[in-house]
């Protein structure tokens, strides 16, 4: 018996193995996209949440891509969030450099509140 053989009807190569023929398999390779803290934690809610559509891009090899995709969203989103709400507020660097202390407690408020609407409309969404 062969060790390998080509099925013509669906394109597949089998490998015999023991006294089977099993088909030979591989997952498609990942690009080197990095992943952010954005992307992790969408990796972790599709995993949890959504398993099927979670598998479906981890098989077809487009799950590095997608979260990579996810992080650049986020952090695009974060930086215009911070910026909107400090102009809004009116947070200067006048009152940065006369008050140091009322400046950090502002920003910290509208980061977090940035964080919340990040979660909400990209990363549980």
């Amino acid at each position: 018996m062969d060790k390998y053989i080509f099925d013509k009807n669906n394109g597949l190569w089998y490998e015999l193995i023991g006294d089977y023929y099993l088909p030979c398999l591989t997952v498609p390779a990942e690009e080197g996209q990095p992943v952010g803290v954005w992307g992790q934690r969408h990796k972790r809610y599709l995993k949890e949440y959504r398993p099927a559509f979670y598998n479906a891009l981890l098989l077809s090899g487009k799950l590095n891509g997608y979260l990579a995709d996810i992080d650049r969203q986020a952090q695009e989103q974060m930086v215009t969030v911070i910026r909107q709400m400090s102009k809004a507020q009116g947070i200067t660097e006048v009152l940065k450099a006369t008050n140091q202390a009322e400046w950090v407690g502002m920003m910290n408020n509208i980061c977090f509140a940035a964080v919340e609407m990040i979660h909400d409309e990209i990363i549980y969404a």
